[in-house]
């Protein structure tokens, strides 16, 4: 256990003290052993001390042996689309490995990318960003590049482990989905938002409108970052020694490749009209990979299957989930934005400190809530803050993005946590990544954003 695994330790332990010596009526009995689980269970998964789908087990353990929770809450991740998408995902990710159909897609994208490691990064990085703008799903994004980074980080002669191929499928993954906060489609969180606040305010957001305002920084200064920050950090040369074998295309008959490419070509098709015969990327991505394992037409065979798949990530998923929803259930951070928000220091008089705070609030809130959570808690919240604030009630509903689009820790995002599990890569590099990008979002982009929509008149 290194010194930073110890220091959060021991920081989390405190929490968990000042927590049950707090005044009288700052928090319910229930609360408090509901805030010390929370507290433990972000420690362990923040530090992976221990396997994180050993935590969600014992998340599931604890809150049934001291029934804490409703089944329907605690397990609620296992009813999820989320959680049905990995599971598809994984069958889908095998056959694209198998049929060497990803390493064929690699060798024409590395093609491409015959250039020093960190330009490839960017290069990747951006790649992931072009397809937040044409797949709506952001799990469906991961399921199907992570397979395809992976054959292109091998294709360049990154092994398992490395830094280089490490660093390939973070640009490719954080690339498709933080820059993607700023694209109305494109991330959970932005649909919830729109519906609330749609449903709550009448007030409805709009595609062009809402990419002006969060793209130009949120989303394309955020995405050069990225790819500067992973291609430094994990900057590397290829080494053909010890090398993970890619399967070969000569080894698979065409009409595979042929097959397998038709099936994603029809999933991505039905993935991007979901708005339009409203079929959940969730059952079009289980279709397919039920076509693939189906005896007699699938391109999986029973013992691929079996001795190939590793199902651990689904109970990380699903502890994920319903971690979220039990914090939902707790009634803790509605209760704390309760009795802090009067004494947060608004000023109506400064509008940079009130946009900081504002953003600051979503930020934070979204360590407790996980990401999609944040419009549910603070979209309710926005009119007490447009009011101690001074801004305008559309401004505090756009200062939710800013917030909620700086990840602070993988576990807030599972299609970042799904895409780690995929490529069967150390959740604790992409917590570096986020902690880092985090750091320069709130010191440069969140200060230039502020500068962005001052120039656009959208403050206020």
């Amino acid at each position: 256990m290194n010194k930073l695994t110890l220091l959060i330790c021991f920081f989390a332990c405190a929490v968990i003290v000042a927590l049950f010596l707090a005044p009288p009526g700052f928090l319910l009995d229930s609360e408090l052993t509901a805030a010390a689980l929370i507290v433990a269970v972000l420690v362990l998964w923040g530090t992976g001390v221990i396997p994180e789908h050993l935590t969600a087990l014992i998340f599931f353990l604890i809150t049934m042996l001291f029934s804490m929770a409703p089944n329907s809450v605690i397990f609620s991740g296992f009813q999820t689309t989320a959680f049905w998408l990995i599971f598809s995902g994984l069958f889908i990710g095998l056959a694209i490995t198998t049929t060497g159909l990803g390493n064929q897609v690699a060798v024409k994208v590395a093609s491409h990318l015959n250039r020093s490691y960190r330009t490839t990064v960017m290069m990747i990085t951006f790649l992931g960003v072009a397809f937040a703008f044409i797949m709506p799903s952001a799990m469906g994004r991961v399921i199907l590049l992570v397979p395809i980074a992976l054959s292109i980080a091998s294709h360049l002669g990154f092994a398992k482990g490395s830094p280089g191929r490490i660093g390939i499928v973070l640009a490719l993954l954080l690339g498709s989905f933080i820059p993607a906060f700023s694209i109305l489609t494109a991330n959970v969180p932005n649909i919830i938002l729109a519906g609330m606040a749609e449903s709550e305010f009448g007030y409805t957001l709009l595609y062009g409108p809402y990419l002006l305002l969060h793209f130009p920084v949120l989303g394309l200064l955020k995405a050069l970052m990225t790819g500067w920050i992973v291609g430094r950090l994990f900057d590397d040369q290829p080494d053909k020694t010890g090398l993970d074998a890619l399967p070969e295309p000569s080894a698979h008959h065409p009409a595979e490749k042929r097959k397998l490419a038709i099936l994603l070509l029809v999933m991505v098709l039905l993935w991007f009209t979901d708005f339009i015969h409203g079929i959940s990327p969730a059952w079009i991505t289980l279709t397919g990979a039920i076509l693939l394992i189906s005896p007699g037409i699938g391109l999986l065979t029973a013992k691929q299957c079996t001795e190939k798949i590793n199902y651990n990530p689904l109970f990380f998923v699903a502890g994920i989930l319903g971690f979220g929803a039990f914090i939902d259930h707790s009634g803790i951070v509605t209760r704390l934005a309760d009795l802090t928000l009067q004494s947060l220091p608004f000023n109506p008089g400064d509008a940079f400190q009130n946009y900081m705070l504002t953003a600051l609030i979503a930020t934070i809130t979204g360590l407790f809530t996980t990401l999609p959570g944040v419009p549910a808690v603070i979209t309710p919240l926005s009119e007490p803050i447009a009011q101690l604030s001074g801004f305008s009630l559309e401004s505090v509903l756009m200062l939710q993005v800013v917030g909620f689009s700086t990840l602070l820790l993988p576990y807030q995002a599972p299609p970042i946590i799904i895409g780690m599990q995929l490529a069967g890569e150390n959740m604790g590099h992409a917590i570096k990544v986020c902690l880092i990008l985090a750091a320069f979002t709130l010191v440069l982009l969140l200060p230039l954003n502020y500068l962005w929509w001052e120039w656009l008149g959208s403050m206020g």
